[in-house]
């Protein structure tokens, strides 16, 4: 299968599931009649060639297929005579109860993958698998488990959205914001997991960032008007635009002072620039806007030097009042030490680790020790530093920030 089938039918995935959804309900019997769909076309199209209305093509598929499960079903008499309406749309198009091929289900999908039943693991990964087309297979690696325990944990996500009743409908005005917080929280942790890979040979799984923009793309030409989901875009855009510097020749991890900035990618900066200033002079300013700032001050900076790490730290600061999580500590810490001198920063990270327990939290505890390793490397104390560089490198499951942090002790000694 060609890179563009496989492209395409990423794509069309997630609209052919909300017809089906949308027709029949049942949401996990629809997404098992999609994959025979998708399955269909990536043995079909590469020899008879891609269809002139794709979705339709997989839309008659993926109802045919659905009649046959509905049918197999224990509520036979009532699902068959759903099975027969579907059948005789099938053989009459004029009849078809399938949406126009424009219509977009992608936002309404998303929310249902969001749902509040199901647990933030769970939203993660029926979204992969729903909308971004993932393989089981697939999402299992990028959390770091088996096929058969993903499949499972999938299976039941599904049966969740069953018992609680939820449907594929768009959220009312009362819940909205509470799902579009679900949804950018997903894609969020999705791109993080994809940028620094959280077990594994590789830092990072493109596969996972990219999918992460395009569904986040999908999702703001959705809302153009949500300042978060631009500011999301944004800060995605600009934080992918480091990759390329992030590893060199020997696929050794490069920090950020170290990297060799003319392989940025210039197109992603002006991009993810553009859509940050965008919205910034809006009235209210949420946390992904904030972060996507940081990075836009980091894209600006020609040279470390040059770099405006008090305007760094003061974004920080103002992100820790919006959003005071142990990693927005974290990070502010190291702006701080930046700016005003790693003494500083040291004199920082020890009140918060007395009043937030940093070194304690599970999504700081590793990176904890990190900062205050090179803080201390700073400070001139190297025997302290190469003991904190190994405690990190223990802490951490990716093979290259291990590397990265056992040479760094290895240059102390």
């Amino acid at each position: 299968m060609t890179a563009d089938v496989e492209h395409l039918l990423r794509t069309e995935a997630p609209q052919v599931l909300g017809a089906l959804v949308r027709r029949f309900g049942h949401f996990d019997v629809a997404e098992d009649a999609v994959q025979e769909a998708l399955l269909t076309a990536s043995r079909a199209w590469p020899v008879d060639g891609v269809p002139e209305n794709p979705r339709s093509w997989l839309i008659r598929i993926g109802y045919r297929r659905m009649v046959d499960l509905l049918r197999s079903d224990q509520a036979r008499r009532r699902r068959e005579r759903e099975a027969g309406v579907a059948e005789l749309a099938m053989r009459e198009p004029a009849r078809r109860a399938c949406p126009p091929p424009e219509t977009d289900d992608s936002l309404t999908l998303l929310l249902l993958c969001c749902h509040p039943a199901l647990s933030t693991t769970s939203q993660v990964a029926l979204t992969l698998r729903a909308v971004g087309g993932l393989t089981t297979a697939e999402i299992a690696h990028a959390h770091g488990t088996t096929e058969a325990t993903m499949g499972t944990r999938i299976s039941r996500a599904k049966q969740q959205l069953a018992r609680a009743g939820a449907r594929f409908t768009p959220p009312t005005a009362a819940d909205r914001h509470t799902r579009m917080v679900a949804v950018t929280q997903v894609l969020y942790l999705v791109f993080n997991e994809g940028y620094t890979a959280s077990a594994g040979a590789e830092l990072a799984r493109v596969d996972l960032t990219r999918e992460a923009i395009r569904l986040t793309r999908m999702l703001r030409d959705s809302l153009p008007d949500d300042a978060e989901v631009t500011g999301l875009l944004a800060l995605m855009l600009l934080t992918e635009s480091r990759r390329a510097a992030r590893t060199g020749h020997d696929e050794e991890l490069v920090p950020l002072d170290e990297q060799d900035r003319t392989r940025w990618n210039p197109d992603l900066i002006r991009e993810g620039t553009a859509l940050i200033d965008s919205v910034w002079n809006r009235r209210e300013v949420g946390p992904y806007q904030l972060q996507a700032a940081v990075a836009a001050v980091h894209a600006a900076a020609a040279s470390p030097e040059s770099t405006d790490w008090p305007q760094i730290a003061a974004l920080y600061l103002w992100l820790e009042r919006l959003n005071p999580t142990a990693p927005v500590r974290l990070s502010r810490v190291v702006a701080v030490a930046r700016a005003y001198g790693p003494v500083r920063g040291l004199a920082l990270l020890d009140d918060l680790n007395r009043r937030f327990r940093l070194d304690r939290e599970p999504l700081t505890r590793q990176r904890e020790r990190a900062v205050r390793a090179h803080l201390r490397e700073m400070t001139g104390d190297a025997a302290d530093a190469a003991t904190l560089y190994r405690e990190a490198a223990i802490l951490t499951d990716n093979q290259v920030e291990r590397r990265y942090l056992l040479h760094r002790a290895d240059r102390l000694d």
